[in-house]
């Protein structure tokens, strides 16, 4: 049983670094989707200038979701990734680009300058797209004999895929766009809030459409929500109701809040939207750590292991999230209109 609670306690730390990259590195990556939307390299200097102070920071989350799924759960990495190795490279590849983009971008000349510009909103999407494909290889589940990967390379290429992939860049833009919002002025902050407004619609029917096609892939899935070919099951569809009700609440205020010219309500609300479509997800494949495959107690290291790497978390999870709310807390500050990152 004590085994049992501790790989519990594992599966939500990862389940919670997972959802703070999302919603920290998300926005990043959104200003990078967005780059070429700007008016000109001012604007995207502006942009740029929004995220410096914390960009990097960022993705720590992703090293601590990525590690602790490692250290934690071996049988379970040692599933999926043979299963994605091809999109979690790229998308390693990608956030590398971007990252030596960002650095460099400033200091090319008008022609150098050019190409950084494009090499960083390239490695945003396509990070973003790898992603993308990574949480829908996911949610469909991989092909497992005896506990290892059993499918083909490009098994997590279909259209389910490509489809939360598209949902995803949305999302990101949408954070991306927020995150301008709240941290920009003057032009650019007015074409923020034109951004929000619209992508706000693109990611309610993005979010819609990968719900309804998340229900087509498995019956345990459909089972959860109390939907069957034939009928519904009312006591259990009553229960998770709420969810999606919620976020339809959540996407009226993100776009009043865009309408009103608020300034962090918008992030917070985008934010508050993807913890709805997060907690949506659990509902649908809970208590699997490999979908239909493996729980976190199947897949979780030795109780002494467990319980070791936990005792070096509990004191270094409060000194990374006090550090990150300082460093937003002292950079929280509007960018001038004419900042650019130096």
């Amino acid at each position: 049983m004590f085994g049992l609670e501790l790989s519990m306690i594992w599966a939500v730390l990862i389940a919670v670094a997972v959802f703070l990259y999302v919603a920290l590195d998300g926005f990043d990556l959104g200003v990078g989707i967005l780059f070429p939307f700007a008016k000109d390299s001012k604007q995207r200097d502006q942009m740029q200038a929004a995220i410096a102070p914390v960009w990097d920071g960022n993705e720590t989350w992703l090293v601590l979701g990525g590690g602790g799924l490692f250290a934690a759960f071996p049988k379970a990495y040692a599933a999926l990734m043979p299963a994605l190795y091809i999109p979690i490279i790229l998308m390693l590849l990608a956030l590398i680009f971007r990252g030596v983009a960002f650095e460099f971008r400033h200091h090319g000349r008008e022609r150098g300058r050019k190409w950084w510009t494009v090499a960083f909103s390239a490695g945003s999407i396509v990070a973003t797209l790898a992603q993308g494909m990574v949480l829908g290889a996911f949610i469909q589940g991989v092909t497992l004999v005896d506990g290892a990967f059993a499918g083909g390379p490009l098994d997590w290429l279909t259209p389910f895929t490509l489809l939360v992939s598209v949902a995803l860049l949305s999302g990101y833009a949408l954070l991306g766009a927020t995150w301008l919002v709240f941290k920009t002025q003057g032009e650019l902050f007015e074409r923020a809030r034109f951004w929000v407004k619209r992508l706000a619609v693109l990611t309610a029917l993005s979010l819609g459409a990968v719900s309804l096609a998340t229900l087509a892939v498995d019956p345990r899935v459909t089972a959860r929500w109390g939907i069957t070919m034939t009928s519904v099951d009312w006591a259990v569809f009553i229960k998770v109701a709420p969810l999606p009700l919620l976020a339809g609440v959540v996407l009226f205020l993100l776009w009043r809040g865009a309408d009103a010219r608020r300034h962090l309500a918008p992030y917070l609300y985008t934010v508050a939207l993807f913890l709805v479509g997060y907690l949506g997800l659990a509902v649908s494949l809970w208590p699997y750590i490999v979908p239909f495959a493996m729980t976190p107690a199947d897949a979780a290291a030795a109780d002494n292991a467990l319980s070791l790497m936990l005792w070096g978390a509990i004191p270094m999870l409060p000194i990374i999230l006090g550090y990150t709310a300082y460093v937003y807390w002292i950079f929280r500050a509007k960018v001038d209109d004419d900042a650019a990152y130096h």
